[in-house]
């Protein structure tokens, strides 16, 4: 099984970043709550596909043009929610 992607495929970061758009614009766009676009912009969430359609459409590219992954670095989560032991 091989799946095709064209390239290039861009992050929803780099989408933010080029279109200087908030996050309470594409939520809006997108008729999504605010929380949930924050949470997929910052890669805790992954979008349901109705959900990168209407992202997506907010940044006025097509869902399969970006790439949808988690990107949240896992030992900055534990960091947070245990703080930085000392003696390590």
């Amino acid at each position: 099984m091989s799946i095709a992607v064209s390239f290039p495929v861009v992050t929803i970061d780099v989408l933010f970043e080029n279109s200087q758009l908030t996050i309470e614009d594409v939520a809006e766009r997108a008729k999504l709550p605010p929380e949930r676009v924050e949470a997929i912009a910052v890669g805790r969430w992954l979008p349901s596909p109705k959900e990168r359609e209407r992202i997506a459409a907010a940044f006025g590219v097509a869902a399969d043009e970006v790439g949808w992954g988690h990107t949240m670095d896992p030992r900055n989560v534990r960091y947070h929610r245990f703080g930085l032991k000392e003696n390590f």
